[in-house]
């Protein structure tokens, strides 16, 4: 029998983006959520990064979306820069989500509006998001796990705020978001590829 580690408890997690750790203590909460909660790897990956370009404080998650495109081809995302999963379209996006996967596991990425203190923050909690809070818009709570970057203060005028949001601080939380997605995302294939049994290899029959 093949004997596998058990996985990490993973953390919830809440950090400023210019911790020296940063990304090394995102990609260990990511990965533990991974374990947690597909410890069979029998469920899809997929990352639904949520926002709009048209907006700098809410284009967190299609740059997300954008940057994990060019580092994991081929992986299941929804949500970039030329393709953004906004509140117009969410519902869509869900329902073809739900058609192409059966029990997927969704990491959902997005912007959040929050206390002056907290610009900065990363954050990785187990559960969905509610996107569009801020705006006051109803739309689903999506996620198995997520992860949120505060980029403004929030409580009035949020359109504003978004609109007025500095590119370089969001960019800065992408980019250290999807690097640490990448390590843990790597990580979970490998622990998939030593878990899950390889065809055994049957020379054909001498006739």
């Amino acid at each position: 029998m093949l004997n596998f580690p058990r996985g990490p408890i993973p953390q919830a997690l809440s950090l400023h983006y210019s911790h020296p750790d940063c990304i090394s203590l995102l990609d260990r909460s990511i990965y533990g959520f991974f374990r947690q909660l597909n410890p069979h790897f029998d469920r899809e990956v997929v990352y639904l990064c949520i926002g709009t370009d048209r907006a700098t404080g809410d284009c967190l998650g299609p740059l997300v979306g954008t940057l994990l495109q060019g580092r994991l081809p081929g992986v299941n995302l929804f949500g970039n820069l030329e393709y953004p999963s906004h509140a117009i379209n969410l519902f869509d996006v869900l329902e073809k989500i739900a058609l192409l996967f059966t029990d997927p596991l969704i990491v959902a990425i997005d912007a959040s509006l929050g206390c002056e203190n907290r610009i900065g923050y990363i954050s990785v909690q187990e559960g969905g998001l509610a996107p569009g809070t801020a705006l006051q818009k109803s739309l689903p709570t999506v996620g198995d796990f997520h992860i949120s970057a505060v980029v403004n203060v929030g409580g009035y005028l949020e359109q504003m705020m978004l609109q007025n949001t500095r590119l370089f601080i969001v960019y800065r939380m992408a980019e250290l978001i999807a690097q640490a997605l990448c390590r843990a995302h790597f990580r979970h294939d490998g622990d998939k590829s030593r878990r899950l049994p390889k065809a055994s290899f049957r020379p054909a029959a001498a006739h």
